[in-house]
């Protein structure tokens, strides 16, 4: 019998770390390939974006911005019929926006016979109509619609879905490759662990800045993508309903009323109980003409009842927009928040508060006749998974602590965009001609149950992100599968 081979034993686990990381190599690669340019894009809206409360200003002070006369302000409702008087034949209001800062003019939402929006602004010292901008067309509405979907509609969301899982993928990978170089880079006076060695050059050089750079950004870019896919379109609206329905949103016990809706006086009970029985579709919160709506409160029904008769109806005196402000106001909601306007009989005034401090968030709906409030739903009303995330949407926004948190966003998103960048660079130095360049498959396999036992977990929790990882693994098999590594 010949004598094991002790050089091969010794080798083994040398041969089985240099499989493990070859496969981490090659899942970064592939989510990096997919993610790179999208980061980009994140990274550029997302900084824009942050500063929407400094920019819009700017790039609309002839609409928005108005010098303070230092004197009364007409009422809104006055301000409303100037904004209607402005509009065409069949405009419908929709939202009344609520500024506290007198320099701001006074903003109302109106649906055009068209389906667009557009916003009219008015001076609410003299009641002149300063101009007009589209909702759907301003500036800052396009750059949120490439931020969320690259103006693709639904394929672009579920796209901006996939990337954010996906930056998963690479974060998890791209810290386990950093990991086993603590012990090398020990020796030197940064060592490439916690600061890049800029005594390299070539891809050595942008393999370091890589490195450390990303282990630096790392919390930034995970804090990032799970407080963003809450508000996907696909996985963030099955979310968002799922924890409504399990009460770890908004609970539905909070609303107070079996049935919360106006009610013109003197109509017919029965005939609206009636009615209301053959009414099941109820308009969400989110599909409210309102700039910005808490996300506790998306997933629930805007309080509707059946139609009210014409004949009640038209005899019914409607409360005014500033009754509406100072209810709000009794309730401790008294600056820049939207008033979403009751556009039918039945319809409700709904109050949307969305602050830089979530635990000042408020919704309130209003009888349009009575003036009485129907809901009042608070920050304490959330469920604890609704809390959390309205804090992560206020940090990720950078609004919570002002101008350092716009700062602090915009350098973690810059500093993203700056790592795919490295990223290309590194792949195309190494990257054969014409070939895609994928790092080789190892000649072993590297038993990694951790890691596949995550992914795996990753995927059902994702289902849309668990569908492309297989896509993806049968690829890498079918097509990339040919060259290995000699380990």
């Amino acid at each position: 019998m010949l004598a094991p081979n002790l050089n091969t034993a010794a080798a083994t686990p040398d041969a089985e770390n240099i499989a493990h990381r070859r496969t981490l190599w090659r899942w970064h690669f592939y989510a990096g390939l997919f993610v790179m340019p999208l980061l980009i894009v994140l990274a550029i809206t997302g900084t824009i974006y942050c500063f929407q409360p400094q920019i819009e200003p700017l790039l609309y002070r002839d609409r928005m911005i108005v010098a303070d006369a230092h004197g009364p302000q007409l009422s809104r409702d006055v301000l409303l019929a100037r904004a209607v008087a402005s509009e065409p034949r069949g405009a419908v209001p929709t939202l009344a926006q609520i500024e506290a800062d007198r320099t701001r003019s006074a903003e109302f939402v109106f649906r055009l016979p068209s389906g667009e929006s557009e916003s009219v602004y008015v001076n609410p010292y003299d009641g002149a109509v300063l101009g007009t901008l589209s909702v759907e067309h301003r500036v800052m509405k396009q750059v949120r619609n490439l931020h969320r979907g690259l103006m693709l509609g639904k394929t672009g969301e579920l796209v901006m879905e996939l990337a954010g899982c996906w930056t998963l993928v690479m974060i998890g990978t791209g810290i386990a490759l950093w990991w086993p170089s603590r012990a090398n880079g020990a020796k030197g006076a940064n060592g490439g662990v916690w600061l890049p060695r800029l005594s390299l050059q070539g891809r050595a050089w942008w393999r370091d800045l890589h490195a450390v750079g990303g282990v630096w950004l790392a919390i930034g870019a995970l804090f990032f993508v799970l407080s963003g896919l809450p508000w996907s379109g696909s996985w963030g609206k099955e979310f968002k309903a799922l924890a409504t329905s399990a009460s770890l949103g908004y609970p539905q016990g909070a609303w107070g009323e079996a049935h919360v809706h106006s009610t013109a006086p003197s109509a017919s009970a029965s005939a609206s109980n009636e009615e209301h029985a053959m009414h099941g579709m109820h308009m969400k919160m989110d599909d409210l003409p309102l700039h910005q709506t808490p996300w506790a409160v998306g997933a629930t029904d805007v309080p509707d009842s059946a139609q009210a008769s014409a004949h009640t109806s038209a005899q019914a005196a409607r409360v005014s927009i500033d009754d509406v402000a100072a209810l709000a106001a009794k309730n401790g909601v008294t600056e820049d928040y939207g008033i979403a306007l009751p556009t039918k009989p039945t319809g409700v005034y709904t109050v949307s508060y969305f602050p830089a401090d979530p635990r000042a968030e408020r919704t309130l709906h209003i009888d349009q006749y009575s003036g009485r409030v129907l809901s009042d739903i608070g920050y304490p009303s959330y469920g604890r998974v609704a809390q959390w995330i309205s804090y992560g949407t206020s940090l990720h926004m950078g609004r919570y602590f002002g101008l350092a948190n716009q700062i602090v966003c915009s350098a973690i998103s810059l500093g993203l965009a700056a790592l795919a960048v490295t990223g290309f660079i590194m792949w195309m130095k190494r990257r054969p001609s014409r070939e895609l360049g994928a790092p080789a498959r190892p000649v072993r396999r590297a038993p990694m149950r951790a890691w596949r036992g995550g992914l795996t977990v990753l995927g059902m929790i994702f289902p849309l992100m668990g569908a492309t990882m297989l896509a993806v693994w049968c690829v890498d098999r079918l097509v990339f599968g040919g060259r290995r590594a000699l380990a």
